[in-house]
């Protein structure tokens, strides 16, 4: 016991660097290590296309994907990715890094946040490494989507913007930093932020804190004048040089909410498994509230229920919404990092007057955390023994470091000393760590399919170099992933009139149906490149497509 509350009192000895260079650590392995196991998805190859042709023709203003129009995102994170393919052509690693950049950044100022509210940096270092090890977090920065950018951005908004309204005088720099990152957000991915972050927040923010705009009034108009200039500059651009498409697109993007990957209310209600390995605890934590917590309500008590009622308002305002998607819970990850810091840092705090009922449930969350130590080693033997598996790396070593944290876990829950509730946080962590560390590489590829033949070796043929790509209009649309990896545009071709096929020769056919059964009727000259399967996914997956598996030719003049 002694331990623990020598560890609480002498936090602020510890150097703010050190703590910051811990975060960063975690934040490394989290996000970055092995971040190119998996080829890019779709979204990620959409993503990436656009940028790819940002580059090509120029244009940073417009953009398009495989040669059409793509405005129904904002094009911050693309400039972004634009920048990256640049410097880095085709390095998917770098891709993916930028987006742990940002998730790093929200990591971050989910720390500066919550030192800010209590105080207690102790307390605002255990929600940081919560954040940067929950799934959900530590897979959306791992991709090269924007989500992880608009609600990195967001949460610098409400970092500044919370230090304006609880600190003396005006504010005029916090406020302005506010709304410019809140601009930076609708840049990234529009209102989702607003609407997923922010909103929720706010409600917490006005419940518990009760802000007042006396003295701050002017600097307030301004940060909503700032967010305006910064959100609708390219917008207003867009409305202006393209508008029936500008339209178009708006109403789309609305209509999806409505009509997209509908799902029931109750769909989010399994939230708490986005935390990975903290979803019990984050369960707890919540239970802990309405049933200890508010009985003794303790100092600092406004960050837990602010994390609390934020967390409740982010699932209900996003549970209103039709369109359901497991990553769209992603902000509801930052209270739930608070939730699930401050139940284990009171518990540290108050280990000696914690009552029987306290000590047990904790023992629960610990014990289950320290049998998954156990078991994580022999579950990956029995699952990956018969692929590409390293038997010191893989198998003796992680096998030793798993089972010394489920020891050293044991020991802090049912010792003779007592409970001490900062082994159960520092395993838990060690665990995700050693994870991603030791397993994440051999487990995912358990799921890749070791017969991908990928178009991209098309890229550095130089008997293809500068022919056009087309696929068959008949075949409806090209999957943006064989885009991507191919390193061009893929269009059309009407192969049906012979005037369009002529004018088009040379040019390499992607299709699905073999060439010479398309294009019998016409005097052109068919050579067969091969055949490419770009499914990263095994054949007997569900998720293994056959739109992703095509037959490349070269046609010519006969």
């Amino acid at each position: 016991m002694i331990q623990i509350h020598r560890q609480m009192s002498s936090e602020t000895k510890v150097p703010l660097p050190l703590w910051c260079l811990i975060i960063l650590l975690v934040c490394f392995v989290s996000f970055f290590v092995y971040n190119d196991t998996v080829p890019a998805d779709l979204m990620e190859s959409r993503n990436l296309v656009t940028a790819r042709e940002m580059i090509n023709t120029g244009n940073y203003l417009i953009p398009t994907m495989n040669g059409e129009l793509r405005l129904e995102k904002p094009p911050l994170p693309t400039w972004i990715a634009a920048g990256i393919e640049h410097a880095f052509p085709y390095n998917l690693a770098a891709q993916r890094a930028a987006a742990g950049i940002a998730a790093t950044l929200m990591v971050f100022f989910l720390f500066l946040l919550v030192r800010k509210i209590t105080g207690e940096t102790f307390l605002a270092f255990m929600a940081a490494l919560v954040l940067a090890t929950c799934y959900n977090p530590v897979m959306m920065g791992r991709n090269a989507t924007w989500d992880i950018y608009c609600h990195a951005f967001m949460l610098g908004a409400i970092y500044f913007m919370w230090s304006a309204f609880k600190s003396e005088g005006k504010q005029w720099a916090r406020f302005l930093l506010a709304g410019f990152f809140m601009g930076l957000s609708f840049l990234s991915k529009g209102p989702v932020s607003f609407y997923a972050l922010l909103l929720p927040f706010l409600v917490g923010f006005i419940i518990v804190e009760k802000p007042s705009l006396k003295g701050k009034t002017a600097p307030f108009i301004a940060m909503i004048v700032l967010t305006l200039i910064v959100s609708f500059w390219w917008p207003t651009y867009i409305a202006i040089f393209h508008p029936e498409t500008g339209s178009a697109v708006a109403a789309k993007e609305s209509g999806a909410w409505l009509s997209h990957n509908v799902r029931p209310l109750w769909y989010y209600w399994q939230f708490p498994a986005e935390a990975g390995i903290w979803a019990l605890f984050w369960v707890t934590s919540l239970f802990y509230y309405f049933y200890y917590f508010r009985k003794r309500n303790p100092e600092p008590r406004n960050i837990f229920r602010l994390s609390v009622i934020w967390t409740l308002a982010a699932l209900i305002l996003l549970s209103l919404i039709p369109e359901k998607k497991t990553r769209y819970l992603l902000p509801m990850l930052i209270p739930g990092a608070i939730n699930i810091a401050f139940y284990l840092w009171y518990s540290m705090k108050n280990v000696n007057d914690m009552s029987k009922g306290e000590k047990i449930l904790l023992q629960i969350n610990g014990t289950l955390i320290a049998v998954i130590s156990l078991i994580i080693p022999i579950g990956i033997y029995f699952l990956a023994k018969d692929g590409h598996m390293d038997w010191f790396f893989h198998l003796v070593l992680p096998s030793l470091i798993f089972w010394a944290i489920a020891i050293y876990l044991f020991a802090g829950l049912y010792g003779k000393k007592g409970i001490f509730p900062n082994r159960v946080f520092f395993g838990t962590v060690l665990i995700m760590m050693s994870f991603i560390l030791f397993y994440y590489q051999p487990v995912t590829r358990l799921f890749v399919n070791e017969n991908r033949h990928s178009i991209s070796a098309l890229r550095d043929d130089p008997g293809l170099q500068g022919l056009p790509f087309h696929y068959p209009t008949e075949e409806g649309t090209i999957r943006m992933e064989l885009v991507y990896e191919a390193g061009r545009s893929i269009t059309p071709i009407d192969l049906k009139n012979d005037s369009v096929v002529y004018a088009a020769l040379p040019f390499v056919l992607v299709c699905e149906k073999p060439a010479p059964d398309l294009l019998e009727n016409l005097e052109v000259t068919i050579e067969y490149i091969g055949t490419f399967d770009n499914n990263w996914r095994k054949v007997d997956s569900h998720r293994y497509n056959k739109e992703l598996v095509k037959e490349v030719y070269l046609v010519k003049k006969k």
